[in-house]
């Protein structure tokens, strides 16, 4: 498996990475950047979450069908933009679409742990070995040796397994580090921009390996 810094990836700005248990209630949203975005100008606005969620859900800004709808999707996106640094929300607020899809990925993966170790540690050892077709039995493995840390994988219901399991796959093709145009699933290492990498590594480099960076292509964190 990849080693990537654990210690330090804990020390970031994350709602989910420094507990014990993995949330698993990212279903009501996939990366949806273009709705990330909306959440993080009203943000940047109001300067305060609570007011953002309420000019949000007054509004309708997400377009959703119903107010239930909207709440569980303003939400799971708000819980995902705000483990980002400010620099971070101000770049998904008005950069172009590939770096916006790229900071609503590092935002998936700061609140969603279960998503960052599938790709640090199985697509990208994947890569690194020269196997980049990703199987059935590697999510499977995956979430059978996960699931001897994290109970919490074995009381999920089976439709509750799979609902995780397409919200998931349906983020990394997104996030452009998987490709299914051929008849197999093939991962593959998303080209980021200059300006999201200076804004991931002035912040907390090892997030870079949920894009798929190897670790000798990941540099130490600056310490303050």
């Amino acid at each position: 498996m990849a080693s990537f810094d654990v210690k330090s990836m804990n020390e970031g700005r994350t709602n989910d990475s420094t507990s014990s248990g993995y949330n698993l209630g990212f279903t009501a949203a996939s990366l949806r950047p273009e709705l990330a975005r909306i959440v993080a100008e009203r943000y940047l606005e109001y300067g305060d979450w609570a007011l953002a969620k309420d000019r949000i859900l007054a509004s309708n800004a997400l377009q959703c069908r119903s107010t239930a709808s909207a709440v569980r999707l303003e939400r799971e996106l708000r819980q995902r933009l705000e483990t980002l640094s400010l620099d971070q929300i101000t770049l998904l607020a008005t950069a172009t679409a590939e770096d916006r899809t790229a900071i609503a990925w590092l935002a998936a993966c700061r609140r969603i742990r279960f998503a960052f170790e599938f790709a640090a540690e199985v697509l990208r050892d994947k890569i690194a070995s020269q196997d980049p077709i990703l199987r059935p039995s590697d999510y499977e493995s995956y979430v059978e040796t996960k699931g001897l840390i994290h109970p919490e994988l074995d009381r999920l219901t089976p439709s509750s397994k799979i609902r995780i399991r397409q919200a998931l796959l349906l983020m990394l093709s997104e996030a452009g580090l998987l490709s299914s145009e051929s008849s197999s699933v093939t991962i593959c290492r998303p080209a980021i921009s200059s300006t999201v990498v200076r804004a991931i590594t002035s912040d907390n480099p090892h997030w870079l390996a949920g894009f798929l960076v190897p670790d000798n292509e990941i540099p130490s964190r600056r310490m303050p």
